[in-house]
């Protein structure tokens, strides 16, 4: 019984090949995120508070572009495993054409309704928070953050291949130092270091942009000069030919995946814009304990990124006696880690609020938020696992059902009727909660295999009927 759930060292090498570059890349843009957190916290609850209002509405693109190259990068990696490389470029065509798309809807979104949508988080129920100065803020933030949508697209479109193919040590490098010019870019802009000037909330922006270009550029550099190694980088872009039977395949995936991605994007955005009518303080304080909370669960979540990555693979080559081993042994090594960074996580939650310069009304509350997810990490992070792995079997619907569509209608209502009648710390414990239901029916769905597919031909149709 025991080795279905636990591999031997190889199996365990083969794994931490594909999900250490992942988890590393994870763990510092976390890990920045988290200190350009602090430095904008030090300046107060309304510059944290407007940084996270915008960072929320850019959630929703950025989650949305995810959604858009991974319609296509479900077969990118099914692709890869039948040695497939004008099947990868197509994927490669594909992402490029959705990005630029959701790109130009983006920039007219921001643009035109900017202000409308912050307005949509600022309400009156905090002490000493100004709300006025606060959308001053969010507002110069957000003209700034737009021009960095474009490098955004663009690495996403290379890197999320170079992931999907197994090469995921080149999009760490490159994160890793735009993450690093993004950490000192902040500090001499943010506070006006020697010669640089004092910009505050605003320089924070101008570091974050110029580091999604230094990030992009690194990318498109290795893609341009590794063709030899990368075989299907070559001339993927020279055309956007598609064939329509392709397009038609991708669309049939991807605008589900799409579509699941910004429901849930919105849901967790509508679940911020629930929270906040209690007040701005608590707007910062979910802002500082979702900070704190991505960066000690950032483990869990690329494992299931490396589980995604090697079971696509799996089916892609038809061993699907493999993926289901592969599925058994993942999940547990995955559910392993999540306790112990639960425990973690519920310990280390009373020394959060000393990095920030808040009110202690904010900082009572995210204490009280990072031991609540905590207290749930497990059923979130095997929830996250059977995701990806539902994901890389083409089971869209399936990981829309307990995921975009689960949290935006049912957390979502959940909140929205709770948040008229309940305290915060009654809503916020309940929607969190729902993480058990949500485990429960991907461990379901994974039990009853109907993700061991191959989605790029070769499959028989015993396997394809699972």
């Amino acid at each position: 019984m025991l080795k279905k759930y636990v591999g031997d060292k190889a199996f365990y090498k083969m794994f931490l090949v594909v999900a250490v570059p992942v988890i590393l890349q994870n763990f510092i843009t976390n890990l920045v995120n988290m200190i350009d957190n602090v430095m904008v916290g030090s300046l107060g609850t309304e510059e944290v508070s407007a940084v996270a209002i915008i960072n929320q509405l850019m959630f929703v693109f950025n989650l949305a572009i995810f959604g858009a190259v991974s319609g296509a990068g479900i077969f990118t990696s099914q692709f890869f495993g039948k040695n497939d490389d004008e099947g990868i470029r197509y994927t490669i065509r594909y992402k490029a054409v959705v990005s630029l798309a959701l790109l130009v809807v983006a920039i007219l979104a921001f643009t035109l309704g900017g202000k409308f949508l912050i307005g949509l988080y600022l309400h009156d129920g905090s002490y000493d928070c100004n709300k006025e100065l606060a959308m001053q803020f969010a507002s110069k933030y957000l003209r700034i953050m737009i021009v960095g949508l474009i490098p955004y697209c663009i690495n996403q479109v290379y890197a999320s291949t170079l992931r999907e193919t197994g090469a995921t040590f080149v999009p760490m490098l490159a994160g890793v130092v735009a993450i690093a010019c993004n950490t000192i870019l902040n500090f001499l802009l943010i506070f006006g270091i020697g010669i640089f000037p004092k910009l505050g909330v605003e320089g924070a922006a101008y570091a974050t942009v110029i580091s999604r270009f230094i990030e992009a550029g690194f990318v498109f550099i290795y893609v341009r000069t590794s063709v030899k190694k990368h075989t299907y980088f070559k001339d993927s872009l020279k055309s956007l030919y598609i064939p329509l039977s392709v397009v038609k395949t991708f669309l049939k995936k991807g605008i589900p995946l799409l579509c699941n991605e910004i429901m849930w994007s919105a849901g967790m955005s509508f679940l911020t814009m629930c929270y906040s009518s209690y007040g701005l303080a608590i707007v910062a304080a979910c802002s500082i304990s979702s900070t704190a909370i991505n960066l000690l669960n950032i483990t869990f979540r690329s494992l299931g990124i490396a589980t995604g990555i090697i079971i696509g693979k799996d089916l892609g080559a038809n061993e699907f006696d493999k993926a289901v081993d592969n599925v058994h042994k993942l999940n547990a090594f995955a559910l392993f880690i999540s306790v112990i960074i639960g425990v973690i996580s519920f310990f280390v939650a009373d020394y959060v609020p000393y990095l920030y310069n808040v009110s202690p009304e904010s900082e009572q509350w995210a204490v009280y938020f990072v031991k609540a997810s905590a207290v749930f990490m497990p059923f979130l992070c095997y929830e996250n696992s059977s995701y990806f792995v539902l994901r890389a079997g083409g089971r869209i619907f399936l990981t829309s059902l307990f995921d975009g569509i689960f949290v935006l209608f049912f957390c979502g209502g959940l909140a929205f009727t709770l948040k008229s009648i309940a305290p915060v710390s009654i809503t916020y414990v309940a929607v969190e909660a729902t993480n058990i239901l949500k485990a429960a029916m991907g461990f379901t769905f994974l039990k009853r295999k109907l993700w061991v597919r191959n989605l790029v031909g070769g499959s028989n149709d015993e396997q394809n009927s699972k």
